[in-house]
């Protein structure tokens, strides 16, 4: 298989964070897989987005499809019920699996603009209140920064100035209190912090799972932004990750390398 350097930071951050997601470990000291680690919802709703992208499906459409794939992948209950559902309505969700499954859309797209609306546009489907939107947007920009080479301190002034999330606290500090939120405006900020402070992409998972909380989905953002940025996944993580995923995952993820590289 040809080396893919692309989307997988979402899906490895996915895989390391999901044993530690209700068995938290308040410490960057320890081994990133188990026999344990295993892809979650995060990865199958990341990977639906990049359908919808590729195939040119709606987001509906995609994120049900991919529920129905694998329904046992540890949803959220109100995801749960409308992906089983006959509905299309949201249900004005401000919970953080809007930003989990946006980083295609900025990898994908060539403006901050397109980013944006495409962004607000795959969160309003079920994560129609303002903080859901906002916290995909913000991830989703995230990674589109970080890919266009823009610096840290660009990075955090841009989420900053236009989201309002604070982003000064110290990874140290969060680690200290931080505990078990699903909402975007209680971790995404954190997750962006993780990457902000972060050494390399594997520094950076790392300080996403040492604060505890909702670990997969923490570390699943924070390494969407880390890969983007420094571009660079130690081989053996990523094999490793790769060979959690089922072959349709891994030819997808393949078909939109070749697409955006």
């Amino acid at each position: 298989m040809r080396e893919v350097n692309i989307v997988l930071g979402a899906i490895i951050g996915d895989i390391v964070g999901s044993i530690y997601e209700f068995d938290n470990i308040k410490t960057k000291s320890f081994e990133l897989f188990s026999s344990n680690s295993r892809f979650t919802d995060d990865t199958v709703l990341t990977i639906a987005t990049i359908d919808a992208l590729l195939n040119e499906i709606p987001f509906v459409l995609a994120y049900k499809k991919w529920f129905n794939k694998y329904p046992n992948a540890g949803y959220g209950g109100s995801f749960m019920e409308w992906a089983k559902s006959d509905s299309s309505e949201p249900y004005n969700s401000w919970g953080n699996g809007s930003a989990m499954r946006v980083s295609p859309v900025g990898l994908y797209f060539q403006t901050l603009e397109e980013v944006l609306a495409k962004a607000k546009q795959s969160a309003a489907i079920t994560h129609n209140h303002p903080e859901g939107i906002k916290g995909a947007q913000a991830a989703a920009s995230s990674v589109f920064l970080a890919k266009t080479g823009k610096t840290k301190s660009e990075i955090k002034e841009f989420i900053k100035d236009n989201f309002k999330y604070n982003l000064d606290e110290s990874i140290s500090s969060i680690r200290t209190w931080y505990k078990f939120d699903v909402s975007c405006q209680g971790s995404v900020p954190q997750a962006i912090i993780a990457f902000l402070e972060s050494s390399d992409f594997e520094d950076a998972i790392s300080n996403a799972v040492s604060i505890g909380g909702d670990s997969d989905t923490i570390a699943c953002i924070t390494g969407s932004i880390a890969e983007a940025y420094y571009k660079d996944i130690p081989e053996q993580i990523k094999t490793v990750a790769l060979s959690r995923l089922d072959s349709e995952m891994r030819t997808l993820i393949e078909r939109f390398y070749k697409f955006i590289d």
